[in-house]
């Protein structure tokens, strides 16, 4: 008997369903709650379909275990063996897309920024420290694919403290400024800044959807509406609100929501460090 008819696979593919699994925060606990397993190969996310594929030698226990224990949802759909070298499929490609996405939101978070300072909109500010949280939940990916678990933990934990930080400074402008005598932002560059921001973050969904596939042949499916989508939109419906009333009110709204939002991710983010 020839040797391909023998050789047993040495790698195990499982997939889970997780439900609350919607954005790239909870992808992020995923990933960094299996990738530093001693059996765990390669993790592959799917956001559209809410399923993780994990490649490993056995120890599928503690695997389900683990992710079990985030407590999003989750569930297991199958396992099975599977040739070595699929184990690895897609990992560069992920790596790659990981580095374009990082390098676009963190353009956009100095654009909007920027911008926001010049328009004198909360909403702006607020949105790109969405943007510069994206950032981080792609460099904390990068650090967990090249770098220890003690790396992933320690650069976790600053970011976290970092987004508290900003957000406490952001929510804290908002007060000073629906209490004080501010003029209404500009409302043109508000739109236009978060129109820019909106198909950034199109594009970067496209890309992430596309590393994910890992297949040449990929499935046709609708990539699940994010929350930095809906900040964009917030901004630009914003925006026609100044623009129409005259009133800073709106833009002081929306970032106060998206403020909050950027706290409730770092909060995640330092639990996952702990």
């Amino acid at each position: 008997m020839s040797p391909e008819r023998i050789r047993e696979p040495l790698v195990e593919r499982s997939v889970y369903r997780v439900e609350r699994m919607d954005c790239a925060a909870e992808e992020s606990l995923v990933r960094s709650a299996l990738e530093p397993m001693a059996a765990v190969r390669s993790v592959e996310a799917d956001l559209g379909a809410r399923r993780v594929t994990v490649y490993h030698d056995g120890d599928a226990e503690a695997i389900e275990r683990a992710i079990g224990r985030l407590d999003l949802g989750s569930s297991l759909l199958s396992t099975e063996p599977v040739a070595e070298e699929e184990a690895g499929a897609g990992r560069s490609l992920q790596v790659g897309t990981l580095r374009v996405v990082l390098a676009l939101n963190a353009l956009f978070f100095v654009v909007e920024a920027a911008s926001g300072v010049f328009a004198r909109s909360m909403g702006l500010i607020a949105d790109s420290l969405d943007m510069l949280a994206d950032a981080g939940v792609y460099a904390l990916s990068l650090a967990v694919v090249y770098g220890t678990a003690a790396t992933k933990r320690r650069v976790a934990r600053w970011s976290g403290y970092g987004q508290l930080a900003l957000a406490a400074l952001g929510l804290f402008e908002v007060l000073r400024r629906a209490f004080g005598t501010a003029a209404a932002p500009d409302d043109a560059t508000m739109i236009v800044v978060a129109v820019l921001a909106l198909g950034a973050n199109v594009v970067t969904l496209r890309l992430l959807a596309r590393a994910r596939s890992g297949e040449a042949h990929m499935r046709a499916s609708v990539i699940f509406t994010s929350n930095d989508v809906l900040v964009n939109l917030g901004v630009i419906v914003a925006g026609v609100l100044v623009a129409l009333t005259g009133s800073g009110v709106p833009d002081l709204l929306v970032g106060a929501v998206v403020f909050v939002l950027v706290a409730r991710g770092a909060a995640r983010i330092l639990a996952l460090a702990s």
